[in-house]
């Protein structure tokens, strides 16, 4: 069986890297910025997201950070390259512990969030008949559960307006289970999404709107190990936080209760 959890060891060495990238990236003749001095827009939003620590969450903050925005990075860990940018980094956030969801919440009381984005995860690979069942209550607790245990405890940071993003997969979808297998994985997704669609129904009369979204198969140490039937082709980090942050810039209360992919499209249940 392949196990891949939330807390490997890093292997990015970020900082000077990235802030070639935001160089290259600024248009002749416009100010340039890096990672760690971004542009600083008129009207910043304070954006926590949860699983900073690499992957697609780091790659979320990286982003988030070089645009203006006031970034939370939520780590199960720790993130020195975050911290090296500037990013707010509170370590020690495991969505499974609730003495360790109470402690954010009391750290971010008083301060208004305009954006959640939920993303830590944690899958396992095994097939029928060796099944651990340890391993799937795992997947529960994080992939499932944690999004509700984290969304609840900071109900009274997010207000009219605030978003919630909730970073589930395709492979949690019935419609779309056309191959069998990570049944563990594939189960608390599908949870996590019926998880999106009742806060969706539950905050609409508060203003809060909610997304589930699909950031494709992406190339971090949590697919390391999977198989290539079970993932596909894979794209960076960079790329998916890109087009999950185009989805959640047009998140609004029309649109509370969707499903979708990364790319736009609309994803079935």
């Amino acid at each position: 069986m392949a196990m891949l959890c939330m807390d490997f060891p890093r292997e990015l060495g970020l900082t000077g890297r990235l802030n070639a990238r935001y160089e290259q990236r600024t248009p002749l003749g416009e100010p340039r910025y890096t990672g760690s001095k971004p542009e600083i827009k008129k009207f910043m939003r304070t954006i926590l997201v949860i699983g900073a620590d690499r992957g697609i969450g780091e790659a979320l903050c990286v982003e988030l950070q070089a645009r203006g925005d006031a970034v939370v990075a939520a780590c199960l860990k720790d993130s020195p390259a975050l911290r090296a940018l500037g990013v707010e980094v509170v370590s020690g956030v495991d969505v499974t512990s609730a003495s360790a969801i109470a402690a954010l919440a009391s750290r971010l009381a008083g301060r208004r969030l305009d954006v959640l984005i939920h993303v830590a995860g944690v899958v396992f690979e095994a097939k029928l008949g060796h099944f651990d069942y340890d391993a799937i209550t795992t997947e529960y607790a994080v992939n499932a559960l944690g999004p509700l245990r984290v969304t609840e405890a900071l109900l009274g940071s997010l207000g009219e307006g605030s978003k919630i993003a909730i970073i589930t997969s395709r492979v949690g979808s019935l419609g779309e289970n056309m191959s069998g297998g990570l049944y563990g994985y594939r189960m608390s997704k599908a949870a996590a999404n019926m998880g999106a669609i009742c806060l969706a129904h539950d905050l609409k009369p508060r203003g809060i709107a909610v997304m589930a979204l699909h950031p494709g198969s992406v190339r971090t140490e949590m697919t390391r190990g999977l198989t290539n039937a079970a993932v596909g082709p894979l794209i960076e980090p960079i790329d998916a936080a890109r087009g999950l942050l185009a989805r959640i810039d047009e998140l609004n209360l029309d649109a509370t209760g969707s499903f979708r992919h990364a790319n736009g499209a609309v994803l079935p249940w």
